[in-house]
């Protein structure tokens, strides 16, 4: 089992930045891939941005490319995603998921095994 926990969402204006924290406990966190989704209200579930389990491999939605980073540092068991020049479009529940067993970064849902509970990210204009 792996628990996920979301931190670092509020509200922001547009352009702006924040930084969300995805802290991950269990057995073997830091040995599986991890990715941030998002899901605005009336609007499917997205993917953002996903890591491999040392930080060798990222992807992010071409949406989010040069604006957000996503990286992590496994001595604090702890991914992060910096978001800058935040859109109000962008408003959304952010999630960290977490693959659950060995393998490369997934950019579906399907991919991941464990989800967080989110965190509230709300961009206004």
């Amino acid at each position: 089992q792996v628990q996920l926990v979301e931190s670092g969402g509020g509200l922001v204006q547009a352009g702006g930045s924040l930084r969300l924290s995805c802290a991950a406990s269990g057995r073997t966190s830091s040995s599986y891939a991890m990715g941030w989704f998002r899901q605005a209200p009336g609007k499917e579930r997205e993917f953002v941005a996903a890591i491999s389990w040392n930080g060798g491999i990222t992807y992010y939605a071409d949406s989010v490319k040069g604006r957000f980073t996503i990286s992590r540092d496994n001595a604090k068991n702890t991914v992060y995603l910096q978001m800058n020049s935040l859109k109000p479009e962008e408003t959304a529940v952010y999630s960290c998921a977490s693959r659950g067993v060995v393998g490369v970064p997934g950019v579906s849902a399907h991919q991941y095994n464990y989800w967080g509970q989110g965190t509230q990210v709300t961009v206004s204009s």
